[in-house]
């Protein structure tokens, strides 16, 4: 390790996350020396035990549930079971391919790769298994943990989706501390391997932070496939024993299941890592920065899920880019937050991008702003599909389209469109104009904006 240690590197990064190694990854691209520090595997939580895996084993409950309905399209399949040891096979590989993938690629671009557990010692300066580490410039991606409530021990029955990831054994009953994006996910790879399950979310509505009309229709959804939710009262405390957990409300209600997953979101990993020693601002653990994701302290950035926002894998991603180029002087635009998509990959999914219906109104006044819902009754693929949602368009009145919302079987796939209508700003007329292919999913898209510019076709009204 003699050679970290002379002169300074162009950048030294802590956390080899998605935030982490994409300002290496760039950094090295515009011939900036890089250096990677990582107490793990570089892929962080995404990679290792978050978006894959969790998408490996919706993949794996998708199949569950065509082998259980087949007859519905005259074919005979029946589902016999699930081999969670073979699921978890299948999602390792996964794991184990574009983990080998990202190591080469890191290798290429000639990154210096140091394996140990780093701390922010001077504004320039990263200690790591006893040697300090410069860098002219220093970028922080420590990424988040799976948070608990207060007085909420996990262990045994009482797990995180980190634990969740790696069972072996599918719960007969399961009870699901928050309605989010992970709550909802596990719920629904659950429900689809035979558990019984049942989500607790104190807000009133799942997947809260979504338009409202999707949140409802989520909720339908939900309640057709037999996944009990209770809303908008606050779990009090939880007991374990050998037959299972047993969980009370504020309200008094009780609930006994196999396991407790408690998913009420991730804290930032910020804590013993010298942030705040070498004068980095922190609020609740999260480290404050501008628009241009500088700390405020010496040449200091910082990325991914410890800043404020959303807690998403392509966000600290993007947060990586912007950052490698803003240290090579390339001047990049800032990420617009609301610009970036959001999918909660469960059955059915939804996907998400621009405002909602009650912030645009916040913003711009209730009548600056309409809105459309194109049912997907009327596209052809999605009744191929045997799914049913909407697609819900917000814009601004007689401007450019600003939300895009969708619920459904596979709409995750179309918010790439949609992100390009709300970031590049494009007016419904704009859109109508384009050609959607037939049949597709995507044409409810086109049909939205048909809707919108006043000239709807596919659509019942």
């Amino acid at each position: 390790m003699s050679d970290t240690t002379g002169s300074a590197f162009d950048i030294v990064v802590l956390g080899g996350g998605s935030g982490g190694y994409a300002a290496a990854l760039r950094g090295a691209q515009l011939g900036l020396s890089v250096a990677l520090i990582e107490a793990d595997k570089v892929g962080g939580t995404c990679l290792h035990k978050g978006c894959i895996p969790t998408k490996a084993l919706l993949h794996a409950a998708e199949l569950a549930d065509n082998a259980r309905e087949g007859a519905h399209f005259g074919v005979h399949t029946e589902l016999t079971g699930i081999d969670m040891n073979g699921v978890n096979e299948y999602k390792d590989s996964v794991i184990g391919r574009l983990y080998k993938g990202l190591q080469g690629l890191i290798k290429s671009r000639k990154i210096t790769v140091i394996e140990g557990y780093g701390k922010l010692v001077g504004p320039d300066t990263i200690e790591v298994n006893g040697e300090r580490v410069t860098g002219k410039h220093i970028v922080l991606g420590t990424g988040s943990y799976a948070r608990s409530l207060p007085g909420l021990e996990i262990g045994g029955r009482v797990i995180t989706s980190d634990q969740a990831l790696k069972l072996d054994w599918v719960p007969k009953s399961a009870i699901i501390l928050g309605g989010g994006v992970i709550g909802s996910e596990f719920a629904s790879v659950w429900k689809s391997f035979g558990a019984d399950v049942t989500i607790i979310e104190a807000l009133p509505h799942l997947v809260p932070n979504e338009d409202e009309a999707l949140s409802k229709a989520f909720e339908r959804a939900f309640r057709k496939r037999g996944i009990n939710f209770n809303l908008g009262v606050r779990f009090s405390g939880v007991t374990q024993d050998d037959n299972g957990v047993h969980v009370s409300l504020e309200d008094g209600k009780t609930f006994d299941a196999d396991l407790l997953l408690v998913a009420v979101g991730r804290g930032p990993s910020t804590s013993g890592l010298g942030y705040e020693e070498q004068g980095l601002t922190l609020d609740r653990g999260f480290v404050i920065t501008n628009e241009r994701l500088h700390t405020g302290v010496g040449n200091i950035y910082a990325v991914g899920d410890i800043v404020p926002g959303l807690q998403l894998a392509h966000r600290g991603f993007a947060q990586g880019i912007f950052v490698a180029e803003e240290i090579a002087g390339l001047n990049p635009a800032p990420i617009v937050e609301s610009g970036i998509p959001r999918v909660t990959y469960s059955e059915p999914e939804v996907a998400s991008v621009g405002l909602t219906e009650a912030k645009a109104k916040e913003l711009h006044g209730a009548e600056n702003v309409e809105t459309v819902e194109y049912n997907l009754g009327g596209n052809g693929k999605s009744q191929i599909l045997a799914t049913t949602g909407f697609v819900k368009l917000v814009r601004q009145k007689d401007g450019p389209v600003i939300g895009v919302h969708m619920i459904g079987a596979r709409v995750g796939e179309l918010i790439g469109e949609g992100q390009l209508i709300v970031n590049w700003e494009a007016y419904p007329e704009d859109v109508a104009a384009l050609v959607h292919a037939h049949p597709t999913q995507n044409e409810a898209l086109g049909e939205a904006h048909l809707a919108l510019a006043g000239k709807p076709l596919h659509a019942h009204n």
